[in-house]
């Protein structure tokens, strides 16, 4: 079998494990632990998920990462990204309106996990340092911030794809206050037969 078959198999398989998962256990913390761990189970084949694979965008550009879909059901359920990022930036505290997993295939990935105030800001509650075998889950309303040092490949999955999430807030630390992320739209395809 060649390594993009491999790919997909892959891929394929952990989704369709993480979908059982959710089906039979809902969306909880705990249920999200067995994503995490089920994602984390699949990164741990960097050999399949390589830079040479996803690469980041050019330097010197406007962006500094590339979100590439690998997997996403036809009802926009269950999507699962790698991100492949150059480091040096980081976004502000902001929700998902649906559940998260992020997990770490190469590199290092710093999240701050936040609670509201009743000022309107945020409070910063802890941190955890995503890699290569570890990762972070959120519910629907948990406030996180991602902060990227160096160069990184993780995978980010949604129960719903990212360009279908139009509420999602961010905190604007400047201001005090909140504004909504617009729906992804530089999203790059890359599930098998798809490009």
């Amino acid at each position: 079998m060649d390594r993009t078959s491999e790919r997909t198999r892959e891929i394929d398989a952990a989704v369709a494990d993480i979908r059982v998962i959710e089906q039979h256990d809902g969306v909880t913390r705990e249920s999200l632990d067995k994503i995490k761990q089920r994602l984390i189970a699949l990164a741990a084949r960097p050999d399949l998920f390589t830079v040479a694979d996803f690469p980041p965008p050019e330097k010197g550009g406007k962006r500094f990462s590339c979100l590439y879909r690998i997997s996403e059901d036809a009802d926009h359920r269950f999507a699962l990204y790698a991100n492949s990022a150059l480091g040096g930036h980081g976004t502000p505290a902001h929700n998902h309106t649906t559940w998260a997993v992020i997990v770490g295939v190469t590199g290092e990935e710093l999240n701050r996990f936040y609670d509201r105030t009743s000022e309107g800001g945020v409070r910063e509650k802890g941190q955890s340092l995503v890699r290569q075998g570890s990762g972070v889950a959120f519910m629907p309303d948990d406030l996180h911030s991602i902060h990227m040092d160096a160069p990184l490949l993780n995978f980010h999955m949604y129960g719903l794809a990212l360009e279908q999430l139009h509420r999602r807030e961010f905190y604007r630390a400047a201001e005090n206050k909140w504004d909504i992320f617009p729906p992804h739209s530089d999203i790059r395809e890359a599930r098998a037969g798809r490009a």
